[in-house]
């Protein structure tokens, strides 16, 4: 008698919708999927008992499945960032939260007074990134954060990733005035170089630790159990895995960008590999003061398909993006006042359509570095900035509006942010193009550390034309 496959419910807990996918974790077979609306208003798990009830009529096996568990529902992972100087570890702590799955709220630098005390707390964020100096340099301003944060009462998570040398000082602080926290190494060991990887893993636990239970999304101390990460996170993971592989034998697809599009943000993540130019020779990157990433994330929060219909317009307006744009600003006026809203008309769907352009056309030229031609002492130079999203191999576009278009609606807007520079931007050139139709970023994100063979298997679909990922 054969050996019964291990079956994985994969489920993504979103701020609007559960989705779940049945995954055979032998083999990386997608079996089955469902969606129910997050019931935020009760319980969360009661809207993932419908989608289970869904999988369970699909495969009987789908009650015994183990279930892994993401979640960006209540708002998502909320991160302040505090630093020393605004242009280096204060932007270097951004960057890091940002690849660590949150949403920044709040970034300060120079040290904490009462003000700026009362400012950060006012943003109400999930976990606090403390940062500053580099390893045995500038260590007076991070001292001082965790002094203000300890007389302040700061009851919430911190994560310290600054100057490696009196960490034991800043962790004595936080001690004794029971603050939880963690340490990480320096985000900045030296200038030039950022180091993501251990504040990426810090907050991660917080979030685990604290974040989840305090969110009170569930009464039931299984949900907390199944969570293993914030939603944004574990997509990184998996797009991380697309574009790296897993060995020779199964390698990746190349450099990688993914445009999810949703009702309140639209989030851009990226996997490149640096070029050999940038890189120092103790394997950092050197050519900025803070470094770019190989994995980064951005997020728009005032681009999305519904809550932020509104300024996108208005920023694809500005950005020369948009075609009539009275008519386009009546469509997202009526989306931002009901956004539960779905066209059922061609002229609907076109507005959805075009909204959407502009949300992927601004977030991808804010994610992409731009070239400029500069006068100078030495003559005329081309300048660089951000990332260089010209040779991308694979773009992938994810959320409703692109998985649910018709008459190739979500070709058509993938398309619009590629074809090379446009006014200097960085774009890619000849990508090729796929829509994440069943949601499985997030499910091979979840494999991927207990189970990566599978999480591989899932995520080849994204790597020729065969799969049910929709090319488009």
């Amino acid at each position: 008698m054969a050996d019964r496959p291990r079956l994985v419910a994969c489920v993504d807990f979103g701020s609007t919708f559960t989705k779940a996918a049945l995954v055979n974790a032998t083999t990386g077979d997608l079996l089955a999927t469902a969606s129910h609306r997050t019931t935020l208003e009760s319980d969360v798990l009661d809207g993932w008992g419908v989608a289970l009830a869904e999988l369970v009529a699909a495969d009987p096996e789908a009650a015994q499945a183990e279930v892994l568990a993401c979640s960006s529902a209540g708002g998502g992972l909320r991160i302040a960032v505090v630093g020393n100087e605004e242009l280096v570890t204060a932007e270097a702590g951004r960057r890091v939260a940002l690849s660590s799955g949150g949403r920044v709220v709040h970034v300060s630098s120079g040290g904490l007074d009462r003000g700026s005390t009362e400012r950060l707390r006012a943003a109400e964020p999930d976990v606090l990134l403390l940062v500053g100096g580099t390893d045995g340099g500038n260590a007076e301003v991070l001292v001082s954060c965790a002094s203000a944060l300890a007389q302040a009462r700061w009851r919430g998570p911190v994560v310290v990733a600054g100057n490696a040398a009196v960490q034991a000082e800043v962790a004595a602080l936080l001690e004794r005035a029971r603050t939880p926290y963690v340490l990480a190494s320096n985000v900045v060991p030296r200038i030039g170089v950022l180091e993501p990887g251990s504040a990426r893993a810090a907050i991660r636990e917080m979030f685990l630790r604290h974040v989840i239970g305090g969110k009170q999304l569930s009464a039931r101390t299984d949900f907390t159990a199944m969570v293993r990460g914030a939603t944004p996170d574990v997509v990184l993971t998996a797009v991380e895995l697309l574009a790296r592989g897993l060995d020779a034998e199964h390698p990746g697809v190349g450099d990688v960008v993914v445009l999810d599009v949703g009702g309140a943000t639209t989030d851009v993540h990226s996997v490149l590999e640096p070029d050999a130019s940038d890189v120092d020779r103790q394997g950092g990157l050197s050519r900025q003061v803070v470094a770019t990433v190989p994995v980064s994330r951005t997020v728009e929060g005032d681009l999305g398909m519904r809550w932020s219909a509104v300024p996108t317009v208005e920023e694809g307006i500005a950005a020369g993006l948009v075609e009539e744009p009275e008519r386009l600003r009546r469509a997202a006026a009526l989306r931002r006042s009901d956004p539960a809203f779905l066209p059922d008309d061609e002229q609907g769907r076109y507005d959805d359509e075009l909204i959407a352009t502009a949300a992927v056309g601004v977030a991808l030229r804010r994610h992409a570095g731009r070239r400029r031609v500069a006068y100078g002492a030495q003559g005329r130079v081309v300048e660089s900035s951000g990332k260089d999203l010209r040779e991308v191999d694979l773009l992938v576009g994810s959320g409703g509006v692109l998985r649910f278009d018709r008459d190739g609606g979500a070709a058509r807007v993938l398309r619009s942010v590629t074809g090379g520079a446009d006014a200097g931007w960085q774009l890619p050139r000849a990508p090729r193009v796929v829509v994440d139709r069943d949601c499985v970023l997030a499910a091979a994100g979840l494999l991927a550390a207990e189970h990566p063979r599978a999480a591989y298997a899932l995520l080849e679909r994204f790597g020729s034309s065969r799969g049910t990922c929709g090319i488009a």
